[in-house]
């Protein structure tokens, strides 16, 4: 979504705290390449979270449904609104970016910093030209690399939000170095929302993927699970946009039974992931494996459905619907103590989402060993097989091994990028995170 014409673009670089960094020009044009070893320095340097914020004009065609809308009255919208008053009041560039009010924002998350919220959810993007490699530093939600923008730096601006909630803005860090303005509660209301944002995608994507095979199966347990699932979300949205309003949750949300009703999910998950693995681990090693051997332990696996599918999609349901609850969990235990939100903020990420982690990782490397299994033909006393066995057997073959397909089994963090469309009324469309 971010703009590729060629223009003067504002970039501001915000801190989560007060921080001092060694001379870093202010006012001097740089290309995207230098934007990116900027961020890097600067995450190498500094002693606190520091972040980069870009004004770009909104593009004509925008699917404001994909991102999360607040309206002028939140938190985020505020400290990104009076942000942005009090630094177009210093610098013409900025004045002229953001006049029209029209404008998507976009924050830039470095990688060493992105580590310490996110392990590997939000992944590189892999470059298609040479193995082992990754996309570009500036890539668009449709994937396209952006390389016309000139990036203005934003010298000192004056500090955004204000007291209370999520924490009260530091103010411009200290003389001595550069000065980098402090806006921990614009950053993780960013964040938060980003994260959250791309959370909820992924639970779109498997409930599409869930609907389309319980169609076929018609399995009344399995559908069951669905709906118990897809349930707890109201309860999660409520949650979310008190949160995010910088309220209090109460027991009337009904969080509390939207959890137990995932972490039930999430049991069933590692139950079944269990029998997953003892199954792989059973097979020879280097043999190959018959079909029919294989359906027992992974039903359907070969199919264009089956419960084997169907069980991996509501994993990934469970996940998706966990990993909004660990932000939920916190953004209120950033709120519970102003002093410093954005290191309650990453410690409460960081220790609650090792399980989804750890999860996560251990079906990807089911789904690469599976991919990697070699089908052996049918064991039977005819020495000829019917065509329609042939064929079924190359069916099977092919979708298990496109089982692998898209699984990342990387830790390897990239820079997160969230962007954020600004209308003229102050409302605010947050869109999923994306690597950067």
């Amino acid at each position: 979504m971010s703009d590729d014409r060629k223009g003067i673009v504002p970039v501001w670089t915000l801190a989560t705290g007060e921080v001092q960094v060694p001379g870093l020009t202010a006012g001097e044009s740089m290309t995207a390449e230098r934007l990116t070893e900027l961020r890097g320095v600067l995450a190498v340097l500094a002693d606190e979270p520091i972040v980069t914020l870009e004004a770009h004009p909104l593009p004509a065609k925008i699917d404001r449904a994909k991102g999360i809308p607040l309206d002028a009255a939140s938190p985020l919208a505020q400290h990104l609104s009076q942000f942005i008053t009090q630094s177009t009041r210093s610098s013409l560039t900025a004045a002229r970016a953001t006049a029209s009010g029209e404008i998507l924002y976009r924050m830039v998350v470095p990688a060493k910093v992105a580590a310490q919220f996110d392990q590997g959810f939000i992944c590189s993007m892999a470059s298609k030209a040479a193995a082992g490699g990754i996309r570009g530093p500036l890539v668009n939600s449709s994937g396209r690399i952006v390389t016309g923008a000139t990036f203005m730096p934003v010298g000192k601006a004056a500090a955004a939000g204000t007291v209370g909630g999520a924490g009260a803005t530091a103010g411009v860090a200290a003389a001595g170095g550069a000065a980098l303005t402090v806006a921990a509660p614009l950053v993780l209301m960013a964040v938060a929302v980003g994260v959250s944002a791309h959370a909820d995608h992924k639970r779109q994507q498997a409930i599409e993927h869930i609907t389309e095979l319980l169609e076929q199966l018609q399995q009344d347990k399995l559908d069951d699970e669905h709906s118990a699932l897809n349930g707890s979300r109201a309860a999660i949205d409520k949650a979310t946009a008190i949160l995010l309003d910088e309220g209090k949750l109460g027991v009337s949300l009904g969080l509390d039974s939207a959890v137990h009703t995932i972490d039930t999910a999430l049991g069933k998950a590692d139950l079944r992931l269990a029998r997953w693995q003892s199954a792989l681990d059973s097979l020879p090693e280097g043999e190959a494996v018959e079909l029919d051997t294989l359906t027992k332990s992974f039903p359907g696996a070969g199919d264009h459905g089956g419960t084997f599918r169907a069980h991996l999609e509501l994993a990934s349901l469970a996940i998706a619907l966990m990993r909004r609850v660990v932000i939920l969990q916190a953004v209120e235990s950033a709120q519970s103590d102003s002093g410093n939100p954005f290191k309650n903020f990453t410690r409460a990420l960081k220790r609650d989402q090792q399980r989804l982690d750890e999860m996560e990782s251990s079906i990807a490397t089911v789904l690469v060993r599976l991919s990697a299994l070699e089908l052996a033909s049918p064991n039977g006393l005819r020495p000829v097989f019917t065509t329609g066995e042939v064929e079924r057997l190359m069916r099977a073959a092919y979708r298990i091994r496109r089982l692998g397909d898209g699984v990342t089994l990387s830790n390897r963090t990239t820079d997160v990028a969230i962007e954020i469309a600004r209308s003229k009324d102050g409302s605010v469309v947050v869109f999923p995170a994306l690597p950067a």
